[in-house]
């Protein structure tokens, strides 16, 4: 079995190298024109079982893999040595908390010109982990506000593929909101429609159902949303309406949550300086919380199939 680094190590250029040696030119294409792709992925410490889970693992390097192909990038490595890599990883370097795992696949040419793909280009893969608790206070109510910057386009840079260069558009949200007081921000996509949070998927509460922006309101297709959506349906008979949202919804809504692999499920209780329903988390949030909170632990036997255990990694299906 491997052990524990010392350092904690990075897996670049085809093997692991200690976190202080990791390095890449400042003429790195992906460095000059942001031409890469990239995951985040959140493994978690489960006491009971003495193990690092490894949450949706396939699924996201599923849609590192289509976000390669929107972006003319060859993924080194198949999604099965990929989902290996990242169970090594949690061991090597020792993990036993909360941890995220960001793997990239990135142009690693060193030369000058924004083509994506010419002769002899050169994409490569790396990956490394970082401890990381909740990105947002999932259980105290955020206080959010409708971003005046832009959710971009599909036919600009496409938000279903999660490409390096297109997170400027993120910290601009995110860091307007923040120097306005803001916990986080909600983006309007080009037509004036609730696309997502600055890195997160938005759901809503209306009339009992859960209500999200359907993902051709230039959203990324996001696998916490998808989890919420199955949790949401199977285990609380709750139904789910994914579909074009106007503004004026955020301020009618009965609850708010944002979503995502760092955020995981965060309740959103007021936005524009507005309550959302009586300015409390909500039941149903509450609820869904408690559910994901069991899933990723692996406490919930039906949906072990999410859950990828540190150093001995079991995938659904083949490549």
């Amino acid at each position: 079995m491997t052990q524990p680094s010392s350092e904690p190590v990075i897996y670049l250029r085809g093997r692991f190298v200690p976190d202080s040696e990791a390095s890449l030119s400042v003429r790195t294409h992906a460095f000059l024109y942001g031409t890469a792709v990239f995951e985040g992925i959140k493994a978690y410490w489960a006491p009971e079982r003495e193990t690092m889970f490894i949450f949706r693992a396939e699924e996201h390097f599923r849609r590192l893999v289509q976000s390669c192909r929107i972006l003319r990038l060859k993924a080194p490595l198949d999604i099965r040595r990929m989902v290996e890599l990242s169970a090594e990883i949690v061991v090597r370097n020792g993990c036993r908390e909360d941890t995220y795992l960001r793997p990239i696949v990135y142009k690693a040419d060193r030369r000058i010109g924004p083509i994506l793909e010419i002769p002899d280009t050169v994409d490569d893969f790396c990956l490394f982990t970082a401890p990381m608790s909740a990105y947002l206070d999932t259980h105290k109510g955020l206080h959010v506000c409708v971003s005046s910057w832009r959710r971009i386009d599909d036919n600009m840079i496409p938000a279903r593929a999660k490409c390096n260069g297109a997170y400027v558009n993120t910290a601009l949200i995110k860091t307007d909101a923040a120097l306005a007081g803001f916990d986080d921000a909600i983006a309007l996509s080009d037509d004036g429609h609730v696309a997502e949070g600055s890195a997160m998927n938005l759901f809503l509460v209306r009339d009992g159902r859960l209500v999200t922006p359907a993902v051709s309101n230039n959203i990324l297709e996001g696998i916490t949303r998808a989890t919420v959506i199955e949790l949401a349906r199977k285990e609380l008979g709750i139904p789910v309406e994914s579909r074009q949202v106007d503004r004026t919804e955020l301020y009618v809504a009965e609850e708010m949550f944002l979503c995502g692999t760092a955020t995981e499920v965060a309740a959103v209780t007021r936005i524009d300086h507005r309550a959302i329903g009586d300015g409390t988390v909500g039941p149903i949030t509450r609820a869904i919380q408690d559910l994901f909170d069991q899933a990723i632990h692996g406490r919930l036997p039906d949906y072990m199939h999410w859950l990828t255990p540190a150093g001995t990694p079991v995938l659904s299906s083949q490549d």
